[in-house]
């Protein structure tokens, strides 16, 4: 059965990042193969785990409501589309990474969106773990058939802004109906204190933090040169953090 972690949380809180180390968590330890669905518009997951998306979904479905009336003859639709999502995958030693891109054009999505809605319950099945990487909005989760997410990451930075947007989060799961079996809280970016006023404020809105993660210089330099995070190293301040909410999250029986 696949294990699916969710990423959400305010936008420049180091999200995507956090998934990377994931990511780089899951191969180190053969927890293979891995689903990575990059769903936040800004689409920088494939950048930091050393991916390039050419194709995005988004493009493609914008393609295919322009362009729906010159398919060839005799080829059924929905068969038509499959065919050019599976090119929107971009294959990778123990992990794939389909990349959600902004839906572009005009006219009705309603097709292709069930037809994606299938394209991915049917892909996330051969793959041991999916992650998903969204944005603030949790639009991508009530895509799957059962709208059902084993691990939901929050991540806010040190900031009040930020605990404020997880609140609004957790309120926006309770609406959507979205069944999460657990919902981890994760303080990214920390600085060595944290401000009385963040926990006052966390404690206000009844949110308990599972995790802190330190500022990480290599964090950033790795971005300034494109480097994927997938090769940090062990003793980087951010990926040991990370490594030990993982091992929280990773019950013996989901490593089998």
């Amino acid at each position: 059965m696949t294990v699916s972690i969710a990423m959400a949380g305010k936008g420049g809180t180091g999200k995507t990042s956090l998934a990377g180390l994931i990511i780089r968590y899951l191969l180190k330890h053969n927890l293979t193969p891995v689903l990575a669905v990059d769903a936040d518009p800004a689409a920088n997951l494939g950048l930091g785990i050393g991916l390039n998306a050419e194709l995005t979904v988004g493009s493609v479905l914008a393609g295919f409501n322009e362009n729906k009336i010159s398919i060839p003859s005799g080829v059924v639709k929905e068969s038509f589309l499959n065919i050019k999502l599976n090119e929107t995958i971009v294959e990778s030693r123990g992990i794939d990474l389909i990349t959600m891109g902004r839906g572009e054009g005009a006219g009705c999505y309603c097709f292709p969106n069930n037809v994606l809605k299938n394209f991915i319950d049917q892909l996330t099945s051969n793959y041991r773990y999916l992650l998903m990487d969204n944005e603030a909005g949790l639009e991508h989760l009530s895509r799957g058939t059962t709208g059902q997410v084993d691990h939901l990451i929050l991540v806010s930075n040190h900031s009040i802004k930020g605990i404020r947007t997880l609140n609004s989060i957790l309120n926006l799961v309770t609406e959507m109906g979205l069944d999460i079996k657990q919902k981890w809280v994760v303080i990214n970016q920390a600085p060595a204190v944290i401000d009385p006023l963040v926990y006052s404020e966390l404690d206000r809105l009844g949110i308990t933090v599972d995790a802190v993660i330190p500022q990480d210089s290599q964090i950033m330099e790795y971005d300034w040169h494109q480097k994927s995070l997938l090769d940090l190293p062990d003793e980087a301040a951010a990926a040991a953090s990370m490594n030990e909410l993982m091992a929280k999250i990773i019950t013996p029986d989901q490593e089998r």
